[in-house]
């Protein structure tokens, strides 16, 4: 006894010493108690997820390295701080909801070494990050993120060639037992069906001063995390771009007392929770401008995806005055902000003060504003680095916003680029809208002037954008932000009909489609990239269109089921806007509308395929009906089909 006696204290005392006797056992719950974390400290941390008894994610670890030091090697816990955070945020620029519900429980393990490792478990997912003290800059040569699958998952992913990408690949749909270490990474998000009820979407929350992750196979059922490094000298590479001549052997050079990205999983056995999920926003950090109220989300108008190619006017079209004051009345007349002015506006990419000499930009600029119509500005990103002070000179010209492209990477420089033109343009009162990006991963909470990211496969690409790709983005890079998509052909065709050409643009999926993204999809500015010949001559579409807002006081997701279909219904004031969207098959959805006020008559609008849309997609319905907060909705929709409506 007395011997079993002593080897007790010594393993106690070695532990407390940061001896390696024995694992040591954390767990942390959900609020509602269904999802665990259990974490063990071994020879580093590991972690498994449970849903319930279900096993979701099994023996996953986690490191972060710092020059030759191994943070979450060989652990040593010094303590343990438990929390709960419970709370509604109004947010700042409402893209969701007016007020976002934060709650979860909060888990600190503060480790011998200077760095601490944070768990937080919400009702419908987790999150975890490293947070380090040490004194001056360290170089991050590492981090793994290291996650297995108890069983053979199905992962949607979108595969670039390399980490030069302009985060438009469609989604590929692979198995994880037969994904290979060979294969193409995925950038984020990633989204993963089990082998139970439950789906798995991974992404990153407060990115800042680091580059972004992506993430390949293990080669054993699972998936790890690598970065690009951090590039040290660039090369001349035409008027949008620069080659990258040295590279660190490090991933990022930062702060040494700082937090990390947060790495996150959204987890549910409801599809519609993964449309629904605010988890970016939660754990970003806060709005760092004292006065957003100049921001002013809107549509706009957009002249580039059909090339300025108007028709049945009387003058000659093209990137000039007469079409850009076409563009301003087009917009005035159905209320639409703004008018983007794109890759033609300037006489040079490299020059940003200089307008094409066909245009008189202070007149087009006074134009709009008698007409209650602003103007934003197309840039590329090289272009912006190499003026900085154009911001300021846009500012006094009276411009709304710039659209910066063809970023194209993620590495640390690149996220600080993108941070430090909010900033600037913040400064100025201008807003941003990033293309040619990756996707939002928290600056959009911190610089609510960002009002939206490309990083898409969108319309802009013809017949490449197709439904049975389009219906994963409110499951997965609509999930995790604004989404700069460009909807509103139309010019509809199904797709093997799609013979989209400058001239003439066209867009897949029905005319009810169409008009049912600008409710499905979220973005703070949304283009109608359409010709406004097309617009004026479907003037119904338009009218419903040109009255969605961007913003909304309440979001909810009625149906979802990931790569089928989604409705969603929207609030704004006492209006309810709704939308649905399918894939490549027909179906008939149901919804109840007991969301809407009790003991009240209420007028419904709605847009729904024709008989004929399966095969001729521009073909519709406009119907109206009586609907109170009992009736049940049936929604028919074709092939690649949709369904709009508006509830006043």
């Amino acid at each position: 006894m007395i011997h079993k006696y002593f080897i007790s204290v010594l393993v106690a005392v070695l532990w407390l010493y940061g001896g390696k006797v024995s694992a040591k056992e954390i767990s942390i719950q959900s609020p509602d108690g269904k999802l665990k974390v259990n974490i063990e400290l071994k020879d580093k941390v590991y972690y498994s997820v449970y849903s319930g008894n279900d096993l979701l994610l099994d023996n996953c670890s986690l490191t972060l390295t710092l020059g030759d030091e191994i943070l979450g090697k060989e652990p040593r816990l010094k303590g343990v701080k438990r929390g709960k955070i419970d709370e509604s945020v109004k947010r700042e620029i409402p893209l969701k909801n007016a007020v976002v519900k934060n709650h979860c429980n909060t888990l600190r393990m503060n480790m011998a070494g200077n760095y601490a490792i944070e768990f937080r478990v919400f009702d419908k997912g987790l999150a975890y990050r490293f947070v380090t003290d040490r004194k001056g800059e360290v170089e991050v040569t590492g981090e793994d993120f290291v996650i297995h699958f108890p069983g053979d998952y199905l992962a949607h992913m979108s595969q670039p060639n390399g980490f030069k990408t302009s985060y438009e690949y469609p989604y590929t749909h692979v198995q994880t037992r037969e994904y290979k270490p060979a294969d193409r990474m995925s950038y984020l998000p990633v989204l993963l069906e089990t082998d139970k009820p439950y789906k798995i979407l991974i992404s990153e929350a407060d990115l800042r001063d680091y580059p972004c992750m992506f993430l390949q196979s293990t080669g054993n059922n699972g998936m790890q995390s690598l970065f690009p490094k951090c590039p040290l000298e660039f090369g001349e590479d035409g008027d949008r771009s620069v080659r990258i001549l040295k590279e660190a052997d490090y991933i990022a050079k930062t702060s040494g007392k700082r937090s990390f990205p947060w790495r996150f999983f959204v987890i549910s056995d409801d599809d519609r929770d993964l449309v629904a999920n605010e988890m970016v926003y939660n754990l970003s950090s806060p709005c760092e401008l004292e006065d957003y109220s100049w921001i002013q989300p809107g549509q706009v108008s957009w002249e580039w995806w059909h090339d300025a190619r108007l028709y049945g006017v009387d003058f000659r079209s093209g990137y000039n005055m007469d079409s850009y004051k076409y563009y301003i009345d087009f917009a005035s007349t159905f209320g639409i902000p703004y008018i983007i002015m794109d890759e033609g506006w300037a006489k040079s990419t490299r020059d940003p003060f200089t307008p094409n000499p066909t245009i008189d930009l202070q007149e087009l600029i006074k134009y709009g504003k008698e007409r209650n119509v602003k103007i934003v500005l197309w840039l590329t990103w090289l272009t912006v680095e190499n003026h900085f002070d154009l911001f300021k000179t846009f500012a006094d010209w009276g411009i709304a916003g710039v659209k910066i492209d063809f970023m194209d990477r993620s590495d640390q420089w690149m996220v600080n680029y993108y941070e430090r033109v909010a900033k600037e343009a913040a400064r100025h009162k201008l807003f941003v809208d990033f293309h040619g990006s990756f996707k939002p991963a928290g600056l959009e909470r911190r610089y609510p002037n960002v009002l939206s990211y490309e990083g898409v496969l969108g319309m802009e690409q013809g017949g490449n954008c197709k439904p049975a790709n389009s219906i994963y983005l409110p499951f997965m890079r609509n999930a995790v932000g604004p989404m700069d998509f460009t909807p509103g052909s139309m010019f509809s065709a199904q797709p093997e009909d799609n013979r989209s050409t400058r001239a003439n643009a066209m867009g897949s999926g029905t005319r009810a489609y169409q008009m049912a993204l600008f409710v499905v999809f979220e973005s703070g500015l949304q283009m109608l990239a359409d010709n406004p010949v097309y617009y004026y001559r479907e003037r119904p579409c338009t009218e419903f269109i040109s009255s969605v807002p961007v913003v909304w006081d309440e979001t909810k997701v009625l149906e979802a089921k990931v790569g089928e279909y989604v409705v969603i219904a929207r609030r704004s004031g006492e209006k309810w806007f709704i939308g649905a969207i399918t894939n490549n098959t027909g179906r008939e959805i149901e919804v109840n509308l007991d969301f809407l006020p009790k003991d009240k008559r209420l007028h419904l609008t709605y847009f729904e395929d024709g008989i004929n849309a399966d095969c001729q997609a521009m073909d519709y319905k406009r119907k109206e009906a009586e609907v109170t907060s009992t009736t049940k909705l049936t929604m028919k929709l074709v092939r690649n089909g949709g369904w709009a409506g508006k509830i006043e």
